[in-house]
């Protein structure tokens, strides 16, 4: 038995990837301890983990427990005005604020860390993060990075840049946004960099935020959407096709969307997006007044918003099981709820809100397997078309139907716990 410690960000999509891999590992027989933030505490035990959490900043006064990832959600919620911004605008106005805070997060549970490994004492750690955590990388068992982002995190010449959103076929718009990123966030990537080094960790890569693992490194992303070709990763890279987690709560159609006999469709921001509560509002609204019937994840603002005679919903939904008896999903273009739409072969609108929802919903509409409409200037005429294209458009529903099929043939989760297995065997003969 091997004892795997998984470093999750705090939002959904990494600690859900996390939880995927973990549960194959531990159906193997081996310990699998979470070092994830302090406000998931109780929800990894209740999936059979063991907890040893961090606290990314000190809790307010009186403050009570708080929900899973609710670090993140009041960050977001503050910062939700940039976002309607153009991408390069959001370089400095959100983006730096947000690798701010990630870096304090990380300066601030850098003991803490280092105690969690002293007690669990891991044979392999894993990061799923876009941050560097020195106390994991200097643990002296071997550290593995996820990306469970849009792959145009792995960087290159040959790709748009990461976090701008812009077309694959049109360079013109690249280096000015790769200029501004360089003058935006340089100042802090400096500071950054020299603190990781002072806790004995190697250098960052060149404006780069967290390093690549010289041992093992896996994304989360399907072949059919991927960038390889232009942009080859090292042999330490390995695709994981998708990743979808096992969920315990069942899932049927309610009778009043069942009985309408029309088309179903999925709804989500995200736990991020959806605290955006006139957004949601905008966008209730506007399916209010389209022939179709709709399964909304409400999120954490649940209480702040009422849905429309065609919808269901609730604050939070079992989404894998919620997918499948869709025919098409609305999206913010998260990284865990588009990749599991191309498990499930799953057309998709993205309304995209802040980092790689961007590329995602780019790489998604410039594909062929769904459309990207502008989160907040989008009109109903331009979702009345989106949403019939997704419904109707038989080349592009053939294509995400098939890419489905290439999919789910993987078992992404399984194939990550056998190369974890392997790291652990190999450094137990080493």
């Amino acid at each position: 038995m091997s004892t795997f410690l998984f470093a999750p960000e705090s939002a959904y999509g990494p600690t859900g990837n996390c939880i995927g891999i973990g549960a194959v590992l531990r159906a193997r027989g081996h310990r699998v301890v979470f070092a994830a933030e302090a406000s998931w505490r109780g929800k990894l035990t209740a999936l059979g983990f063991e907890e040893d959490l961090v606290d990314l900043a000190p809790p307010p006064d009186g403050a009570e427990e708080q929900d899973a990832g609710q670090f993140w959600k009041e960050f977001i919620r503050e910062t939700a005005p940039q976002f309607r911004k153009p991408t390069i605008d959001q370089l400095e106005s959100f983006m730096v604020p947000t690798w701010q805070a990630l870096v304090d997060g990380v300066k601030f549970s850098e003991q803490q860390i280092r105690s969690i490994v002293e007690r669990v004492l891991p044979d392999v750690v894993i990061e799923d993060n876009v941050v560097s955590f020195p106390a994991l990388m200097t643990s002296g068992a071997p550290w593995v990075r996820i990306v469970s982002c849009n792959p145009l995190e792995m960087k290159g010449d040959a790709v748009p840049p990461a976090y701008s959103g812009y077309p694959w076929d049109d360079r013109s718009e690249w280096e000015p946004f790769r200029k501004e990123y360089d003058r935006t966030h340089r100042a802090l990537w400096s500071e950054f960099d020299t603190w990781v080094r002072r806790q004995g960790a190697p250098a960052l890569p060149e404006l780069e935020f967290i390093h690549e693992s010289p041992h093992l490194n896996l994304y989360l992303y399907p072949r059919v959407a991927d960038y390889t070709d232009a942009r080859p990763l090292g042999s330490t890279w390995n695709r994981l096709e998708s990743s979808v987690r096992a969920t315990e709560a069942e899932f049927a159609l309610p009778e009043s969307i069942r009985s309408a006999g029309r088309p179903v469709i999925y709804v989500s921001l995200g736990s991020l997006g959806s605290a955006d509560v006139d957004l949601m509002r905008r966008l209730v609204d506007c399916l209010s007044r389209t022939p179709y019937s709709f399964i909304v994840s409400k999120g954490p603002q649940h209480q702040e918003f009422e849905l429309a005679d065609n919808m269901v919903g609730a604050e939070f939904l079992p989404q894998p099981n919620v997918i499948p008896l869709c025919d098409a999903v609305i999206t913010h273009g998260g990284n865990n709820t588009t990749t599991e739409c191309f498990h499930f072969g799953k057309p998709m609108v993205v309304l995209p809100l802040f980092w790689d929802q961007y590329d995602n919903a780019q790489r998604v509409d410039e594909l062929g397997f769904g459309v990207r409409l502008d989160t907040y200037r989008f009109t109903d005429t331009q979702m009345d078309d989106a949403l019939r294209r997704v419904l109707y458009d038989d080349t592009l529903r053939e294509r995400a139907a098939d890419a489905g099929c290439e999919i789910r043939a993987t078992d992404g989760a399984a194939h990550a716990a056998n190369l974890l297995e392997r790291l652990a065997a190999d450094q137990a003969a080493g």
